[in-house]
């Protein structure tokens, strides 16, 4: 049981530092530098060993069965924790980041469910290859570099990542079926684009 609590509460702390990287990325007006900001939330769950679904699930390849109790309790963990960043950042004076989360939550729940998926598997895609360089490379500078690429890529590309719209939906006050349909779409695009790199990683690729 404690092992599991471990898995639900690395993913919770996951998902505050996804969210803080929301509130980096919102509180900036140039998407370049929002991006980059955007970036604390992958590095510090890389570096501090926390459980972000998206970074989890390539890995479903190389693991027994019951990994996939880690992953869910992960995904699970990083909703509480994006929801609970969202709602306490509702109370504070940083009014105009509820007006900007708005708008990406408008142009998202405008979108086709199909669209999404696209843009969802290729995030998913960037955040294995990101979280994979991290644990792989012998380069101590690249393995830092590959985690700011692959998340400035995927956002300003518009790519679809599951944990940070979970935070956009939870600061815009927008929780509803709709949004859970949207989501379910994110994670399983996500899910998609990163087993397929992760697959090649494993099966093609040069170590």
């Amino acid at each position: 049981m404690k092992k599991y609590f471990g898995f639900l509460l690395k993913g919770i702390y996951a998902g505050i530092l996804i969210g803080i990287g929301g509130v980096a990325y919102l509180s900036i007006n140039d998407n370049i530098v929002g991006s980059f900001l955007f970036s604390i939330g992958l590095l510090t769950i890389c570096m501090y060993g926390m459980n972000l679904y998206t970074g989890k699930i390539g890995y479903v390849l190389v693991n027994k069965l019951t990994y996939v109790y880690e992953l869910f309790l992960s995904l699970v963990g990083n909703f509480i924790g994006t929801f609970i960043v969202g709602n306490v950042m509702r109370l504070t004076r940083q009014t105009a980041l509820i007006s900007k989360a708005n708008d990406i939550v408008n142009v998202k729940l405008n979108d086709s469910l199909i669209s999404i998926f696209i843009l969802s598997c290729f995030c998913g895609m960037l955040m294995y290859i990101a979280v994979n360089n991290f644990k792989t490379s012998k380069n101590e500078i690249g393995k830092y570099i590959g985690i700011f690429m692959g998340v400035m890529t995927f956002i300003l590309c518009g790519f679809e990542h599951c944990v940070a719209n979970m935070f956009y939906f939870s600061i815009a006050g927008v929780i509803n079926i709709e949004v859970l349909l949207y989501l379910i779409i994110m994670v399983l695009g996500n899910s998609i684009g990163s087993i397929l790199i992760a697959y090649f990683y494993n099966h093609y690729s040069v170590n």
